[in-house]
């Protein structure tokens, strides 16, 4: 689906070295944290067990180096999505990185085994991804592998599941609560300025081509966030998407779209062609002004609520709220 990146941009992240690169347990932190193994995670694919404080991390999901960044380590390994300078280019990552930057070990779902067999790692981690079973048992022979979270379908489980699934991994279990904690008081505080928006609806989606668009489900990362803030999506929303996570669509179904607010990523050129469409002139939301259109980047808006992590909701947050205020 050509959305899908772009989209998926969609969708819509990345990982080098682990910032403690002296082994010795000299720190408090770091002897908190090794006293915390070993810790068993569950997921997707069964269990596992991590025995020592992993030290050379390598992250498979699209986003998940967020979190590992957030706890104070520097994957040596991650996949690329974005393309655009992804290890260095976000804001709201880019100084975890510094100079540092991750091997990149494939892209999206598609894996270099001997380039992560090559970094040697004692942990690699898989949430925001679509990692297979094969894929599994496969890197399993490498390294410890702590797959998608049970219960939920690949790229819907919260980023509070994903930061929890990577915390415990980590041993950081304290460290993961506080850092999950500011994030939802971020939410709160926005809830309790706009109490306004609680109930009201929202759908999300992407020009992709001439006529076509994506829609993404109610558990894609970009409806949790607005979701969080108070808005919800109508019944006929969640009946297109049905458990797919990205919904490709002609124009011809843009009564799907129709919303309190609804919210389109892309460029400033599919915006401008998407206003002058004549299927997209005639809907009630472009008529009444409730659209919202965000860029992918410059400012970055679309790549962070796509992450939606602990480190990248805080600068979605700071972006998105007043565009949200600004439509009436």
């Amino acid at each position: 689906m050509a959305v899908a990146v772009t989209a998926a941009l969609v969708l819509s992240a990345c990982g080098n070295g682990d910032e403690k690169t002296d082994p010795k347990p000299s720190s408090k932190p770091a002897d908190s944290a090794a006293a915390a193994f070993p810790v068993t995670v569950d997921h997707k694919y069964g269990s596992t067990t991590i025995d020592a404080e992993p030290k050379k991390i390598v992250t498979l999901g699209l986003s998940d180096q967020d979190a590992v960044l957030a706890l104070g380590l520097k994957p040596v390994g991650s996949v690329d999505w974005f393309k655009e300078k992804p290890y260095g280019k976000w804001p709201w990552a880019e100084d975890k990185w510094g100079s540092t930057p991750p091997q990149i070990v494939g892209e999206r779902d598609e894996y270099n085994v001997e380039k992560i067999a090559a970094l040697k790692p004692d942990l690699i981690v898989a949430q925001y991804s679509g990692m297979k079973k094969e894929q599994y048992d496969t890197l399993s022979k490498i390294a410890k592998v702590v797959a998608q979270p049970k219960g939920a379908e690949d790229y819907q489980a919260s980023w509070q599941v994903m930061t929890r699934q990577i915390g415990k991994a980590l041993g950081k279990g304290p460290e993961t609560e506080k850092l999950i904690t500011d994030v939802d008081a971020r939410f709160k505080a926005v809830r309790d300025k706009h109490p306004e928006w609680k109930g009201k609806t929202v759908a999300v989606g992407e020009p992709y081509e001439p006529g076509k668009f994506s829609a993404f489900s109610p558990k894609d990362p970009k409806l949790i966030f607005l979701s969080e803030m108070g808005f919800t999506t109508s019944e006929a929303y969640r009946k297109a998407l049905g458990k797919d996570n990205i919904a490709d669509l002609s124009f011809e179904r843009l009564d799907v779209m129709e919303a309190d607010r609804t919210v389109w990523l892309g460029t400033a050129e599919t915006e401008a062609a998407m206003k002058g469409d004549p299927l997209y002139k005639k809907t009630k939301v472009n008529q009444e002004k409730r659209d919202l259109f965000l860029p992918y980047d410059s400012p970055d808006i679309g790549a962070a609520l796509s992450f939606n992590t602990v480190l990248s909701i805080p600068y979605a947050i700071d972006q998105v709220v007043p565009k949200l205020e600004a439509v009436k």
